[in-house]
Formats: C-alpha cells, structure tokens, sequence
C-alpha cells in the first residue's frame, strides 16, 4: 500500500506536538462486531491542535505508544538552555532537534550542537536518538549539529567509528575491527552505492515507560557530555572539497527521488547565492539534506533518515576519494 503524501511541518514549541495520545481497543470502538483478526487491534488515537481525534495507526498488542511529553520532561530535566526546531506531519512523526548553545565553525559557519530524537505514532518512525533505537544493545548515541542557514539537523552518521581511518577504510569497503560482520556478502565495492549498512534496529515493542524515562534522561545526558565527533572532520572535509558544474552531476546519481534532486539543486542555487561562496560537497549535502526534510513525498521520515546516511556516506566516499 502506498504511503500517504506528506510535507513535513515545521514547529518551535512543544505545544504543537505534545497533544493527548492514546490507545483504543477495536473491540471498544466497535462492540457489535466480532473481531476475528488477533494480531492488530490496538488503535493510536490522538488529537492534534486544531483537529479532530485522528486515528494514526492499527497495532498490535505489544507496541507502546512513546508520547511527546515523556520526551520533553526529560529534556526539560536536564536544559535549562535549549532551542527546538521541530519537523513533524500529519500522520504522526516527529524529529525533534533539541538546539544547545555550544558552537562549532565550519568554513565560515558556525554550527550549534544538537540532539535529534525521533519518535513516531504511526509505527513507521520508532523513538531514537541521535538514530539509535532502544533496541540497539552497543555504544552511545552519536552527534548531531544544527544549521541555522537552512535549519537542517545533520545526523552524526559517522561517529560510531572511533577514528576517521576507521571510517576511510570502512567507505572503501576494507572494513576494520567490529565492522567486519557488516561487510556485504558478496565483498567489498569501492563503489558508493555499494557501501554495507549499520545495523538499524526497528519499533517501539514492549517498552516498559518507567524504564524508558529513566533511560532516555541517561541517554540525553550522556550525549552532552561527549567530545565533538568524528563527524565535524567529514563536514570539513566536504567544507574544503569544492565542486565544479560537472561534479554537481552527482546529484542524479544520489539514491533519492528525481523531485527531491531536483530540489535539491534549487536549493544548492539559492545557498551559494545567499552565502555568496562556490559549490562545494558541504553545500551540496545540505541542500539534499533540506530537500528530504522540507519536500512533500510518500516517505516516511525513518526514510528521509536512512536516505540521508546513504547520502552522507556517498558524499564522504567521493570527497576522500
């Protein structure tokens, strides 16, 4: 079944997102009927600012409803200090990107240090950090830094290699160490779109909230007090690594929809313009990165997520090459 169309929302405040969520059995919302399906019959209820009850998804017995709220008292447990950028749609998916005032320059930008924490009511974006997943079982969470010229959240999807080698010998298919069993069946590729996946745990099953509450004020805590991470090398990297017209190709070979490429070089234009600066694989990678995350499309946001790491990889791959 084709995912519905949506354009993912922009908010500021916690209000907007933390409205009443619920689950409702479907044997309570139709009792005349005999229910002969076992496995889905948990309905998630919610009723955003301005609508009526939406029904966002049928699931099973052992899926937990994670609310917003639960996130924000967490935060709020632990900054005193913060600035939220949220994108959120209507089928209820939130990433939430909780802004803190350290800096970090880039080129000539200076970008502020940030969480990401996704969570979703419709089943298809599970909760996670920094997009690690409770299910998850090794390491912290990585980085995330936000910039404020396209307020894009960028995702530290290198930072669970301890050493930029680690990443270049792993972008080049010659995985080292714990990264071995990663490594596709068929061998290593110098080539991209060949590059293995992380392992990306899935869904909210089971979760016992008390303990998720505690869990998720550790997890918080323990991403601010980690350096800044291996990431920050590879913006640079893609910061200093210009592009000509020919190389800006390259954005029709990316593993996204054609709509989004093409927006994706509206917004490469309308950046070097604004910053007044030449084409480089920092520029072009935002500009793909604000496509995703400002286009309408059928994606889910957990999409738009994984596209975005295939995305970054591709670029670190061409920008070390």
């Amino acid at each position: 079944m084709t995912y519905l169309s949506a354009m993912p929302q922009a908010a500021t405040s916690w209000e907007e997102i933390c409205y009443p969520v619920d689950s409702v059995l479907l044997a309570d919302m139709l009792p005349e009927y005999d229910i002969i399906a076992t496995d889905r019959q948990q309905l998630i209820v919610g009723t955003p600012p301005g609508h009526r009850k939406t029904i966002f998804g049928i699931q099973s017995s052992g899926y937990t409803i994670i609310p917003n709220e639960m996130i924000r008292q967490a935060v709020d447990s632990l900054f005193s200090q913060y600035e939220l950028q949220i994108k959120h749609t209507i089928t209820g998916e939130f990433s939430i990107s909780i802004i803190l005032p350290e800096e970090l320059p880039i080129g000539g930008e200076r970008l502020k240090r940030s969480i990401i924490v996704t969570n979703g009511y419709n089943g298809k974006t599970p909760f996670s950090i920094q997009g690690r997943t409770l299910a998850a079982d090794t390491g912290l969470p990585g980085g995330s830094m936000y910039r404020a010229v396209c307020q894009n959240g960028l995702m530290g999807w290198a930072d669970s290699f301890t050493e930029l080698s680690h990443y270049q010998e792993w972008l080049r298919g010659q995985l080292p160490g714990a990264f071995k069993g990663q490594q596709k069946k068929s061998g290593s590729s110098s080539s991209p779109e060949a590059l293995p996946q992380l392992r990306r745990p899935k869904g909210n099953r089971k979760i016992d909230l008390e303990v998720l509450q505690q869990q998720l004020t550790d997890l918080l805590s323990s991403v601010t007090q980690q350096n800044l991470t291996l990431t920050a090398a590879v913006y640079e990297r893609f910061q200093n690594k210009s592009m000509t017209r020919k190389e800006e190709n390259v954005l029709s070979s990316l593993p996204i929809p054609v709509q989004l490429a093409r927006q994706a070089r509206e917004r490469l234009r309308i950046e070097q313009n604004l910053l007044g600066v030449t084409p480089s694989y920092w520029l072009m990678y935002n500009a793909v990165n604000y496509a995703l995350f400002n286009a309408r499309s059928s994606l889910t946001l957990n999409d738009r997520y994984k596209l975005d790491e295939k995305v970054f990889h591709q670029f670190a791959a061409l920008a070390f090459n």
